[in-house]
């Protein structure tokens, strides 16, 4: 990409972001985009096929890297049983990694969380709850495995509550929380939900 080239991008992402986060996607304009990004509407299409292409620019790399660090500390957490170590279990330290990179990617997960209906992305908080979900399970095979003896639960029942914690979370984005604020509230999550899913398990 030319320098040229380079700068107009940069432009075009920075009007981009702000443009959907006034809007929203389904309202947003690629003519005040382009207007903002001072081009012509034809050579913002030179950058991006549509507003779905450019909406996706803005938070896929945020989205998947969110992912992947819930896929590493659900590894990360997989090693410590095999070890014989439950402390990350008993202590609790999810919503507190999952914030602090919120946090630093925040115009994107105001993007995801707020203004991202009518993408594929809308759905993706469902997402990240199923994905919790099948670790949680993972996890709690594990220990059974190792002969632990837990308690009966039912599956709608852990699901609600999966869902319930990952909202959680995401409402500093909802409710314009400053970072301090939400990694204070972070650390109350932690607390409050690794003593109700051990008791929820009857660990």
């Amino acid at each position: 990409m030319t320098r040229d080239k380079e700068l107009h991008h940069e432009s075009i992402i920075e009007a981009a972001t702000a443009e959907f986060l006034e809007y929203g996607f389904t309202d947003a304009s690629m003519r005040r985009i382009a207007s903002a990004a001072g081009m012509s509407a034809s050579g913002l299409y030179k950058h991006f096929a549509g507003k779905e292409e450019m909406f996706a620019a803005l938070v896929e790399p945020a989205y998947q890297g969110l992912m992947d660090l819930f896929r590493q500390e659900a590894d990360n957490q997989r090693r410590s049983v095999v070890n014989g170590d439950l402390s990350q279990w008993e202590t609790g330290r999810d919503a507190k990694l999952a914030m602090a990179y919120i946090y630093d990617h925040l115009d994107a997960f105001r993007l995801l969380v707020c203004k991202s209906q009518g993408t594929k992305y809308e759905g993706f908080l469902h997402e990240l709850a199923v994905l919790e979900e099948e670790t949680t399970l993972s996890f709690m095979e594990m220990l059974k495995q190792q002969g632990m003896k837990l308690s009966a639960f039912r599956m709608k029942e852990l699901h609600l509550l999966t869902t319930a914690n990952i909202n959680a979370v995401f409402q500093t984005v909802e409710h314009d929380f400053t970072r301090e604020e939400a990694m204070h509230y972070a650390d109350t999550l932690d607390r409050f939900f690794s003593k109700a899913w051990q008791e929820f398990f009857g660990y």
